[in-house]
């Protein structure tokens, strides 16, 4: 039986989601699922649901559960990490910080001071987890969930052996918007896609042998639509691509739209991707609060039933473990080129074929001058970020904030590292000690 861990599954939702995908299979519904979480109330909740699912469709897969890593961890094949480190205290530290010095970040989890300092809070946990992974289950591959993903997963790469994949649906969403602008049945969508997580590029763009760009273009000319991805379509504009990550979240990586009030208003589009003011994931969280606390308010387990999503845990699980080839976007090392004109070291979102010999990047060669350009900005701030967990190297984490596109924008030096300074001081008691 194929034994697959879950840190951090007390999020019932999502660990919902990725036991009902995996059991979706039939080769794996004999797995042994373990669930891991700190928090017991929000495990027990997971648990539940889990087992219902066993029981309900009679499959023969166990599931446990446990507050002890190392006792979920024991023996996987495979670990798949969702925690959340710190809760809600420093998350609003990180984006209200900054907004009281002009820094306006619609989610701050990703790049900006609020990945960065993200990254510190939880690059020493996953640390932790990769410890144990190598003492307890050394072949298991490391699935990674958990944000910043570029910034956490190129810290694991560097500090320890642990197989670490980055798992972003950034990809397969945008597909879909796409398909939705231009008309177009999005399974029927090919394309070719390659950068950095969250900023990785439509590189081709077809459906049925026709070239959809001009059509993507043409379809932005329509006001509905062009409202509902604003910066998107004029990041496809100036820079000739369209970007995996949504107009809101996306703006944060760059210097161009979230400087002035006038801006983020006129940037301000329709739907879920045109949410452009600040805090709007922070706002988010704190009202879902009472909802994880009481997830199963709303949830019979008598009822609950399997079904398969489209997040690539279970599929990158399944090909693996039956040899059923599949193509897919992860977050992988550079370390064998795959973006030419990117460092070796870089954490880079790519094509990868999966089989059961495992995950195999797939090479793309240069990235256009221009979106490289762009990618190596992000780039630059991930690897002073890590430089700084690892290193406990307070400059380096100074530096990483300088070089932000975004803060870059707003700010003069003297006051980014007096914003640096604030933030340290405030999440002290989440991150690691900065010398």
């Amino acid at each position: 039986m194929t034994r697959i861990a879950l840190v951090g599954a007390g999020s019932m939702v999502f660990a919902k989601t990725i036991v009902g995908d995996v059991l979706s299979f039939p080769e794996l519904a004999d797995s042994e699922i373990a669930l891991m979480d700190v928090d017991e109330h929000r495990l027990e909740q997971t648990a539940r649901v889990a087992e219902a699912m066993v029981e309900n469709a009679n499959l023969e897969a166990s599931v446990e559960s446990t507050t002890d890593r190392r006792e979920a961890l024991e023996g996987a094949d495979y670990v798949l990490n969702m925690i959340n480190v710190g809760g809600t205290e420093p998350f609003e530290n990180e984006i209200r910080i900054p907004e009281s010095y002009g820094v306006e970040q619609a989610i701050g989890d990703t790049l900006g001071p609020g990945g960065i300092f993200r990254a510190l809070r939880t690059i020493p946990t996953m640390l932790e987890i990769a410890a144990d992974v190598e003492e307890l289950c050394p072949d298991a591959l490391l699935l990674n969930y958990t944000n910043p993903m570029a910034i956490c997963c190129r810290a694991i790469d560097e500090a320890t052996d642990v197989d670490v994949v980055g798992l972003c649906h950034s990809v397969p969403h945008t597909a879909s918007a796409i398909a939705e602008y231009v008309d177009v049945p999005a399974n029927e969508l090919e394309y070719w896609v390659a950068g950095i997580n969250h900023m990785a590029w439509f590189l081709t763009l077809e459906h049925r042998g026709e070239d959809l760009y001009p059509r993507l273009r043409e379809a932005m000319t329509d006001d509905e639509i062009y409202e509902r991805d604003t910066v998107r379509f004029e990041m496809l504009d100036h820079f000739g691509a369209f970007v995996t990550e949504s107009s809101h979240h996306v703006s944060e990586y760059l210097p161009y739209f979230r400087t002035d009030p006038e801006t983020i208003e006129e940037m301000t589009g329709t739907g879920y991707a045109g949410r452009m003011p600040t805090a709007t994931y922070l706002e988010g969280w704190k009202e879902r609060s009472d909802e994880r606390d009481d997830a199963l308010a709303d949830v019979d387990v008598d009822d609950v039933t399997i079904e398969r999503s489209e997040e690539y845990a279970s599929r990158i699980i399944h090909s693996i473990e039956t040899d059923t080839p599949r193509r897919l976007n992860l977050n992988v090392s550079n370390e064998t080129g795959t973006i030419a004109n990117l460092p070796e070291d870089a954490c880079v979102e790519v094509p990868c074929l999966i089989d059961g010999t495992g995950v195999h990047p797939c090479r793309v060669g240069d990235l256009p001058t221009g979106l490289v350009a762009l990618n190596r900005t992000n780039v630059n701030v991930h690897q002073l970020a890590v430089d700084g967990a690892l290193e406990n190297d307070r400059e380096a984490v100074h530096r990483a904030v300088k070089l932000d596109p975004l803060t870059a924008a707003e700010l003069t030096l003297d006051e980014i590292h007096a914003m640096t300074e604030e933030l340290i001081d405030a999440n002290e008691a989440y991150l690691p000690r900065l010398e």
